[in-house]
């Protein structure tokens, strides 16, 4: 369990969330109890643990308001296992699509994923020694190399002659081969080994030996968890391949280290503890559950199977055994959050079992001129923030006004509400557009600094929202 996010308290969790996503602070409050609940579960009685279940949240808003934002950052703070899917993309079992108990094979997977990568950083201590020792190795080649070579002059049957013409070769010089260099060896090494670690050596190139990749050969069979990788029928009894690499000691390093590790790990101790993981603190974030929600009663074409889908999703989101390819998961303590914009559909539209596995209710408010403001400025990925390290890279320095961030927002929110309410999203088409003819002219402008005002920004959208004006009209 990430102990650095379950110490979290639910007011450090919704800090973290709020210096990405501006508002909507009811559906960071529930996230956070729900996961603060994860780490009060971990500290029960085993008897009394397996009795609480984790209390689903449903998350209703238009598109565009952070209900997707929420659930990515949420996957970047913590090392849990978490999976993101479309509702859309599953069908009923008997039509072609997705089924359902994929998103459980999905998590396994990332949970494999995040326990192996926990495992490699417990490693690469050690890994990282044991590459130095091969980077020198291959640097100041050792005695046996000298040893072999004969070999490879020898004759087909040189063997058969025991003391022949290989005994006179050793009989010759055996002393002074063996002690000198070998001490001399050492003490190269010894150097090599104290330039390595005052960083001379990291351009030089050197030839290392790594695992060549298997070529996997998959044969799907049309269905999830259904294909079969022939390589690995054979894989095990055949012995791992080697390749030769000429390489800088940069990379020798990063792959060396990389393959010791894999070779330290116990795949079998990382695939029980990442099962284990997912069972325990799992989290599946299903989108677009609106869409699979069958509104007005009508059954026609793609609306068939969308009951199907949800008396599918029904026994996974209150508790069952799902088989993977890793073995058997039981899905009732992973934490499943839906979200859907339930514009044409409404919560009630669910089948009630649904409803009733759903018990947090949140809904995410449409943003105001003053949101849109607050997220061109305030968080850590701020787009004015992206666009102005962008045009950066080429030595423009752009500066916006309060002024024009002020009417990027006014346009935003009236063009969400003359034409479609796509939220945040508004704010990437205005801005791309906004900085188009600055971005395709920037080799020929001479400016270093290109200062942003309102007027700007004005005669920048005058145009297009003629233009959306007469499109009403024609339609």
């Amino acid at each position: 369990m990430n102990s650095a996010l379950y110490s979290m308290t639910p007011k450090e969790i919704v800090g973290e969330l709020d210096k990405y996503i501006i508002g909507q602070d009811q559906a960071k409050k529930s996230v956070a109890i729900a996961l603060r609940n994860r780490y009060r579960r971990s500290l029960l009685p085993d008897e009394m643990r397996e009795e609480i279940t984790p209390k689903n949240i449903l998350m209703m808003g238009p598109t565009g308001v952070g209900k997707t934002e929420i659930a990515r950052r949420l996957a970047k703070l913590m090392d849990a296992p978490f999976v993101k899917v479309e509702a859309t993309k599953f069908t009923e079992v008997g039509y072609v699509g997705r089924d359902v108990d994929s998103m459980v094979r999905d998590l396994v997977e990332a949970s494999i994923r995040v326990t192996k990568q926990k495992s490699l950083q417990e490693k690469y201590n050690i890994a990282e020694k044991l590459a130095e020792e091969k980077i020198i190795a291959a640097i100041i080649p050792g005695k046996k190399k000298n040893v072999a070579q004969p070999s490879s002059s020898r004759g087909p049957f040189d063997f058969i002659l025991g003391g022949g013409i290989q005994h006179q070769q050793q009989a010759v010089p055996p002393e002074q081969k063996k002690e000198t260099p070998e001490s001399d060896i050492e003490l190269a090494r010894e150097q090599v080994r104290q330039q390595l670690n005052d960083g001379l050596l990291e351009d030089q190139f050197i030839e290392i030996e790594v695992n060549e990749a298997p070529k996997s050969s998959q044969l799907d069979l049309g269905n999830e968890g259904m294909s079969i990788a022939i390589g690995n029928i054979f894989g095990e009894m055949m012995p791992q391949k080697k390749k030769r690499k000429n390489v800088t000691v940069t990379e020798a390093r990063k792959i060396l280290r990389e393959q010791e590790a894999q070779n330290l790990l116990d795949m079998d101790q990382v695939t029980s503890e990442a099962l284990e993981n997912a069972e325990q603190n799992g989290i599946i974030f299903i989108d677009e559950i609106d869409k699979i929600a069958s509104g007005g009663g009508y059954r026609s074409g793609a609306d068939v199977s969308r009951e199907g889908v949800q008396r599918d999703i029904l026994p996974i989101v209150e508790g069952s055994v799902i088989n993977t390819k890793y073995g058997p998961v039981k899905t009732d303590h992973i934490l499943f959050i839906g979200a859907g914009a339930f514009h044409i559909a409404k919560p009630t539209d669910l089948i009630p079992e649904l409803q009733g596995r759903f018990p947090i209710r949140v809904e995410l408010e449409n943003l105001t001129k003053e949101a849109f403001v607050q997220i061109l400025t305030i968080p850590e990925n701020a787009l004015l923030k992206q666009h102005k390290m962008l045009l950066e890279t080429e030595g423009i320095k752009v500066t916006f006004t309060d002024e024009a961030v002020d009417e990027i927002a006014t346009i935003a929110t009236l063009t969400n509400e003359q034409t479609e309410n796509i939220g945040a999203r508004r704010l990437h088409t205005i801005m791309e557009k906004l900085l188009e003819d600055i971005s395709f002219n920037i080799p020929d402008i001479s400016d270093e600094e290109i200062i942003i005002d309102a007027e700007y920004v004005k005669e920048k959208f005058i145009d297009r929202i003629h233009a959306d004006d007469i499109d009403k009209f024609i339609l």
